[in-house]
């Protein structure tokens, strides 16, 4: 199978992205995942949105290029929420990426995407970070630069619904989520 970066989210690397990693690594990939923080998670988004601050967005950027540096070419960019928009910035730096997966946040200018390029979303619905006409919008421009997108929503869960340590977690939306993800990645 594949090699799979998974970045996390703005709470920090949290025992959900280790739980996230092993269920791709049971399905037969490889799966790093870097700290971009360098600091312990936290419990609050607030929390989690100081520590941003505290790091540094470019910081963080930095840390994932690092993070990346030495895998392959073809390596899957994926992260949660914060992450997801990691991984869609490092797109641009690795063209030849094998998929962007996005769990509860869009990522990814249009601009970086390749012809094909295979592209996944989760998001809750509705979901207070991500506005529908946004989203619209980010569909829209990603589809039109050639990206196989597919883009599924999650009726009532909270943003975070696949971190089960969070008031967000809805277990039937995350199990779906992550059976959606597995068909994804298989073969990549």
């Amino acid at each position: 199978m594949g090699q799979i970066v998974l970045f996390h989210s703005v709470y920090g690397l949290r025992p959900a992205v280790w739980a996230a990693a092993d269920r791709l690594r049971a399905a037969g990939h490889q799966v790093v995942t870097p700290d971009l923080y360098g600091l312990p998670p936290v419990d609050t988004v607030e929390e989690g949105f100081s520590l941003l601050a505290e790091v540094g967005r470019d910081a963080v950027l930095d840390r994932a290029r690092t993070a990346v540096r030495d895998l392959p070419a073809d390596t899957v960019l994926a992260g949660f929420s914060l992450g997801a928009g990691v991984a869609g910035a490092l797109l641009a730096e690795r063209p030849e990426a094998a998929a962007l997966l996005l769990l509860h946040g869009t990522g990814g200018a249009p601009e970086a995407v390749r012809p094909g390029l295979p592209v996944q979303l989760h998001l809750a619905d509705p979901d207070e970070y991500e506005p529908p006409h946004e989203v619209d919008e980010w569909q829209r421009a990603m589809s039109g630069a050639g990206a196989e997108l597919s883009v599924f929503r999650y009726p009532g869960p909270g943003h975070l619904f696949t971190d089960p340590d969070l008031p967000d977690h809805d277990r039937a939306s995350a199990e779906l989520a992550w059976e959606r993800v597995r068909a994804f990645l298989a073969g990549r």
